[in-house]
């Protein structure tokens, strides 16, 4: 990638990371919270695109309500957005994914679309995949990586892996919506199948071409909602009105899987969605118990339990498999493994 065409990253920051409350609230939510490191999880997003010489600043799509506190964390590791686009309500990501490449300028641009709110432990195996989706990218393919499975997943969409088109770049055979277990671990067993992680790479032109061709509503609503954007420094207000007339649909359905050139990057780079305490607890190091405690925390004769602490202090005796999450007023306990069920309680609690 030359400098005189670099990728633009476009930071997807819109979801609400319901999953892991109760630190995780529409007001604050999982990306701007450092769960993983002493980042956030936006600002090492961000960093994961800062290679100034083939990196243009990025493009992030996000709430209005979090603008401020968007432009104070990426101010606080020397990252500025390029657009900050403040979507006026939720569509999912295609639209959103929309917005960005009309800002980008619609062109021959690469964009690398990632989710604000995963980990990449693997950072030089993430920018050689890059590297071997370029060529490809620049003839025009919309390019999707997929990650090694080490587990039959059942939360995960998966990526059948077709024939080798290039160097590491394979024709993608197939998308597989969330399995049930037994043809997870069919398709893990198989070899051929990849997590789908949701980071992309395309062309801007490219992509909307695929929208006119696939979800043309979408793209009308896209392109209206930023001819009447309202515009201030680096921020954008695309139309609400405008914007709320397009579909709401994820790039998988609306796009990557009706499109006729999709590939995909297979590559192993430590990647996890977060997407749940059981998750955070698995990708973090733990003590000999295998217990991961931050905050005010005793335990004794405690195992293998995550224990959060923000402010309040927690003391736990003889109890192992648990997580224990205490934030504001709230205290989260369930057994380790069923930390998918906190969509549950949360059901419950607005009853």
């Amino acid at each position: 990638m030359t400098s005189s065409n670099p990728i633009i990253p476009v930071i997807l920051s819109g979801g609400s990371g319901t999953r892991l409350w109760p630190m995780s609230r529409p007001e604050m939510p999982k990306q701007l919270l450092a769960l993983t490191a002493d980042q956030t999880m936006l600002q090492l997003t961000a960093q994961r695109a800062g290679i100034a010489e083939r990196f243009a600043p990025p493009i992030v799509v996000a709430n209005a309500y979090h603008a401020d506190l968007i432009d104070a964390q990426l101010a606080a590791v020397d990252a500025v957005a390029a657009s900050l686009i403040l979507e006026p309500a939720g569509r999912d990501t295609a639209p959103a994914i929309a917005l960005a490449a009309i800002a980008a300028g619609g062109g021959a641009q690469p964009l690398l679309v990632m989710p604000s709110d995963h980990v990449i432990a693997d950072l030089p195996a993430f920018h050689a995949a890059i590297h071997r989706a370029i060529p490809m990218v620049a003839e025009g393919w919309l390019v999707t990586f997929g990650i090694a499975p080490d587990a039959p997943e059942t939360g995960y969409g998966y990526i059948q892996v077709g024939e080798a088109i290039a160097d590491g770049v394979h024709r993608v055979e197939r998308f597989v919506e969330k399995p049930p277990r037994e043809q997870a671990e069919a398709m893990v067993a198989s070899g051929d199948h990849a997590w789908n992680g949701g980071i992309f790479l395309f062309r801007a032109d490219m992509y909307l071409e695929a929208l006119a061709a696939h979800a043309p509503e979408m793209l009308a609503a896209a392109e209206q909602s930023m001819e009447k954007a309202r515009r201030e420094g680096n921020r954008i207000w695309p139309d609400a009105e405008a914007f709320a007339a397009s579909p709401s649909d994820s790039i998988d359905y609306a796009v990557m899987e009706k499109a006729d050139r999709v590939a995909v990057v297979p590559v192993a780079m430590g990647w996890s969605d977060v997407g749940s305490w059981d998750a955070l607890h698995a990708i973090s190091e733990g003590d000999a118990g295998g217990n991961v405690c931050r905050g005010d925390v005793v335990a004794i004769d405690t195992a293998n339990c995550f224990v959060r602490a923000d402010g309040k202090r927690v003391a736990l005796v003889g109890v192992s498999d648990l997580i224990v999450v205490a934030s504001g007023d709230d205290v989260l306990i369930l057994p380790r493994g069923r930390s998918q069920e906190v969509k549950r309680l949360l059901e419950a609690m607005k009853k």
